[in-house]
């Protein structure tokens, strides 16, 4: 399962743009240098001119989460094809290939455009692609670079039959999943009888090859019940079910990868299990699990329901995201509020977790606090056993790191107060 590429030159030269008003929280004394200038620097957050609010990765943890996850996958059997849209992030894109990710996966036509902007040469886009203009572009990517590999998603007849039309006479057609969805669920066919229909739509394309099958448990549960850990286990048996029906039907002749690939951050520990259990002989079966939260995890959503937080003997992953935040007013003895709002912090899957407090230059736990509400500026910070002054900084831990990169262009990358690095990201 060779690993896909990137255009290290392209990802290289982002340290050559130069920093000014448009990156939020940096010091005003980086403006004019160029990224790889002010990171070499080794700067401190706190006693070097940055300015909250302002979220950083903590570079220890990342690398852990990176190499936690290759060695999991590795060890049980998958190929990983993490979902860029988290991040965004080219530089952690080749991280993630440099630990050995098959793939990276893609939500739309513009994440596309910026995966091929830095050259990712094997991408998933994990949705049905009917708009005529994208798909136009994608058959002009795919006649011009011989090695760049894609395979998208397709759930209807109609949509087999938009792609086709829109895509004309190719030089090369194009790959694609049938999804299966389920009830309940977000896309996908509804049942076996309109995916196996799909796949005989595709069959007749000459614009499409189907090469396997897709779907997504997570819109299925989101806990870590048996009654969820149930459903999903369930879907996942629809899923090889489909594999096992198209298969015996003929769908995969010819086909020297049979891509079967489900599974967000959630329940990836259920996703391997199901596609590693034996195929039928001659079925060459590529399992691929698509988690892409765990890169930096989180102190929320994912810290309570991901499958290394809750499975005896695997080494767990890491928060890498906190915020700081000042306090920039204090009119109550048991409320303070932060620099901090909606328009930096996710708040979709849980409210920041305020963990630590910096007064005079010394950090310290805080406890008993919480947030209780953002506003598009401001945190509500309930104070507990721990107070807090006007002027401390408060560290938070954030829940859903999905809704918390596309508010940040440029990333701080911390061992400890040091400033190491940065990451871009395009939104």
């Amino acid at each position: 399962m060779p690993s896909a590429d990137i255009d290290r030159t392209a990802v290289a030269a982002l340290r050559a743009e130069r920093i000014d008003w448009q990156f939020k929280g940096l010091p005003s004394s980086t403006f004019g240098s160029t990224v790889g200038e002010v990171a070499d620097r080794r700067l401190d957050l706190f006693a070097d001119g940055f300015v909250g609010p302002l979220v950083v990765l903590d570079a220890a943890a990342l690398e852990h989460n990176l190499a936690t996850m290759a060695a999991w996958c590795e060890k049980h059997g998958v190929a990983l094809a993490p979902h860029g849209k988290t991040t965004m992030a080219p530089q952690l894109f080749e991280r993630q290939l440099d630990h050995g990710s098959w793939a990276i996966t893609a939500a739309n036509a513009s994440q596309l455009r910026v995966y091929r902007a830095f050259g990712v040469s094997r991408v998933l886009l994990a949705n049905q692609l009917v708009d005529p203009a994208a798909l136009r572009w994608l058959a002009d990517e795919l006649a011009a670079d011989p090695a760049f590999e894609f395979t998208c998603w397709v759930d209807s007849v109609a949509g087999v039959a938009a792609m086709t039309e829109a895509l004309g006479s190719v030089t090369r057609p194009v790959d694609v999943l049938v999804e299966l969805g389920a009830t309940g669920g977000r896309t996908g066919a509804r049942d076996p009888e309109t995916a196996v229909a799909v796949a005989q739509a595709v069959a007749e394309s000459p614009a499409l090859r189907l090469v396997g099958v897709g779907g997504y448990e997570g819109a299925l549960a989101h806990d870590a019940s048996d009654q969820a850990k149930s459903t999903v286990d369930a879907y996942l048996d629809a899923v090889r079910d489909l594999v096992l029906r198209l298969n015996d039907e003929g769908r995969f002749d010819g086909v020297e990868q049979v891509v079967v690939t489900v599974g967000g951050s959630a329940y990836f520990d259920q996703v391997a299990a199901a596609l590693t259990r034996p195929w039928p002989e001659g079925l060459p079966v590529l399992p691929v699990v698509r988690s892409g939260a765990y890169v930096t995890h989180d102190d929320g959503f994912y810290r309570g329901i991901s499958p290394l937080n809750r499975t005896d003997g695997e080494q767990p992953f890491r928060s890498a995201l906190r915020a700081w935040a000042q306090v920039t007013s204090k009119p109550q003895a048991d409320l303070a509020l932060l620099t901090l709002g909606k328009r930096d912090a996710s708040f979709d899957e849980g409210l920041p977790e305020p963990q630590v407090v910096r007064s005079g230059g010394v950090e310290r736990p805080l406890r008993g606090a919480a947030v209780t509400a953002l506003n598009d500026q401001h945190a509500f910070l309930a104070i507990g056993e721990d107070t807090v002054e006007v002027g401390d900084w408060v560290g938070l831990g954030l829940s859903h790191p999905c809704t918390v990169f596309d508010k940040w262009r440029l990333l701080p990358v911390v061992d400890g107060t040091t400033v190491v690095d940065f990451v871009r990201t395009y939104f």
